[in-house]
């Protein structure tokens, strides 16, 4: 018997769990997997706790894009019926969990770097054998220094950013900071200044998307502001029930058109992740050609702070 189902078959027998209960008792669970992650000599899950919690048949589930049942009645009774929510509100909850946030981190020093770790799980579209990694970044904060990243089983070694140079979405803190943390304001430069329209909202999704999937620590106020400038974007969609690499039971939010899904705890609405849908390019009789499609789930498990390359919280 996993974890999980020892704490619903607990919370049955018993008073009802809230949401800041269930997301500790998850918060714990990850601990373990986390654990167990580092134990792994190999850059996947192991099989130790690929077998813990069903975690294949959670992640298959979750990167193909197949909808989770979830029963009115039960675990989830005192949840607010999301089928009643719009993918504006589901956004704007997700802004107020970002905001009540009490494990904010310190604010950076320019000689630090920005440490993160992701769980991946990519599923062929057209069948196949599901993969997974677990990233990890160490990005220097003001970008004067060298930077590692784990990608994809991976080593890549970035050279300090150029005084000039120029990227989205910015790593370097000092950057970020000067984003607005208003979420109008935040949404007028997201649309770099221009009217809605059907173009400037899809490219105001997208450029927010790459904004939440960045090696990156936030600057206090930003992640919520982006959160609530999603918001304002007209025909945002909300996908349901989703299962996220962790197999954490969440809600989507997408805008049509683009293959990114934000992913959210359907209690507490705190970001989990994305599920994006890709394909591999390659080089075909002197054209390129996008073959090997894909779906694939990020789980964002940790973001710190650390003081050098190497170091873990």
């Amino acid at each position: 018997m996993d974890d999980l189902t020892e704490l619903r078959e607990w919370e049955a027998d018993n008073l009802q769990l809230t949401p800041q209960a269930r997301a500790a008792a998850r918060a714990r669970l990850l601990g373990a997997i986390d654990h167990e992650t580092r134990r792994s000599t190999r850059s996947r899950l192991s099989r130790r706790l690929v077998l813990r919690g069903a975690f294949v048949g959670a992640a298959a589930t979750a990167v193909a894009g197949i909808a989770v049942a979830v029963t009115r009645d039960g675990d989830h009774e005192g949840t607010p019926n999301l089928t009643m929510l719009s993918a504006a509100q589901i956004l704007q909850k997700a802004a107020d969990a970002s905001r009540a946030d009490r494990s904010r981190l310190p604010i950076p020093r320019d000689d630090q770097y920005f440490y993160t770790r992701t769980y991946i799980a990519r599923t062929p579209r057209k069948g196949g054998r599901t993969r997974t990694w677990t990233d990890e970044s160490w990005m220097s904060v003001d970008g004067s220094k060298p930077s590692l990243r784990h990608e994809y089983g991976k080593v890549h070694h970035d050279p300090p950013l150029t005084k000039h140079e120029v990227r989205w979405p910015p790593t370097v803190y000092a950057k970020l900071k000067k984003l607005p943390t208003d979420p109008d304001k935040l949404l007028e430069t997201l649309r770099h200044g221009q009217k809605s329209t059907p173009q400037t909202d899809r490219d105001a999704f997208f450029d927010a998307c790459l904004l939440m999937q960045g090696p990156r620590v936030m600057p206090p106020g930003l992640q919520a502001a982006a959160f609530g400038a999603l918001a304002g974007i007209p025909r945002v969609r909300v996908d349901r029930d989703e299962v996220d690499i962790l197999g954490r039971r969440g809600v989507g939010v997408s805008y049509p058109g683009i293959d990114f899904t934000f992913l959210f705890d359907r209690d507490t609405y705190v970001y989990l992740g994305m599920r994006l849908k890709g394909s591999t390019v390659k080089l075909v009789h002197g054209h390129w050609q996008e073959t090997n499609p894909y779906f694939e789930t990020k789980g964002l498990q940790q973001i710190a702070v650390v003081d050098r390359i190497g170091q873990r919280p």
